[in-house]
């Protein structure tokens, strides 16, 4: 495995370890707020302690985080060493260092969008940030080298990470929100849409394991990349040197 296959590796891993297991600590916790606030509102006294509701918003700021930076991680490996990526261009001699520029700035401009909406106060500004930091993931994400099956985009994993993460930052953006709106409207809003982010993590997970079985390693690609993937066919190999043949010795009779 070369450091090329090293590098596209941290993604998922990052993912396997920290941000579902996050996930599914965020959604416990927000099953228990909701199940200690449905008891509260029937006037009995519940069991779950008062602390869930704390605890579901300190994981869901970190889930966002996290979400948003596995996010920019895969999008960077994507363009440095995917398919037409840097790499690619530079060693065809079509690499663009006003390209190159941009796109870092681009990086770090998404990043420090994500630090302000953190600590921005006032509506307008989490609304301005939070455009920013969903606008600089869209545009690197259609930068080149990203891998996006965009001709099968209900099953892509670009797509569903990116989506994901748009509705990561967007709840971010409204926490304060949900707990000024008397009308609860906020709240279902907040529901709804993590609810669809949850159904989207679980296709990420699928997605994402198809995707690494179809991702050749790079002593792999020379061949893999001469395949017809319309037709599902691969050239076939020449076949190897005499030499090369190991030799089978039968017994003497």
């Amino acid at each position: 495995m070369g450091v090329k296959d090293f590098w596209a590796l941290i993604h998922p891993a990052i993912a396997v370890f920290f941000v579902f297991p996050l996930i599914g600590m965020v959604v416990n916790f927000a099953w228990q707020t909701r199940q200690r606030r449905l008891q509260a509102k029937e006037g009995g006294k519940s069991k779950i302690s008062p602390i869930v509701g704390k605890e579901h918003l300190n994981l869901g700021r970190w889930l966002t985080g996290a979400v948003v930076g596995v996010t920019l991680i895969a999008l960077a490996y994507s363009v440095v060493f995917g398919y037409s990526g840097f790499i690619t261009q530079q060693r065809e001699g079509t690499l663009e260092p006003l390209q190159v520029g941009f796109i870092v700035l681009m990086f770090i401009a998404t990043i420090a969008s994500l630090i302000v909406l953190y600590r921005a106060r006032e509506a307008h500004w989490r609304g301005i940030f939070a455009t920013l930091t969903g606008a600089g993931l869209v545009i690197l994400g259609w930068q080149d080298g990203v891998y996006r099956r965009t001709d099968e985009w209900y099953v892509s994993h670009f797509h569903y990470g990116i989506v994901a993460a748009l509705l990561m930052i967007f709840s971010l953006a409204i926490v304060q929100d949900i707990y000024k709106d008397r009308s609860n409207r906020w709240r279902v809003v907040h529901t709804v849409l993590n609810c669809i982010a949850l159904l989207l993590f679980v296709g990420q997970a699928m997605t994402g394991t198809r995707d690494l079985l179809e991702i050749p390693l790079s002593w792999q690609e020379p061949y893999i990349y001469s395949c017809d993937f319309e037709n599902l066919t691969c050239p076939t190999p020449a076949p190897p040197p005499a030499s090369q043949i190991p030799q089978v010795s039968t017994p003497a009779a």
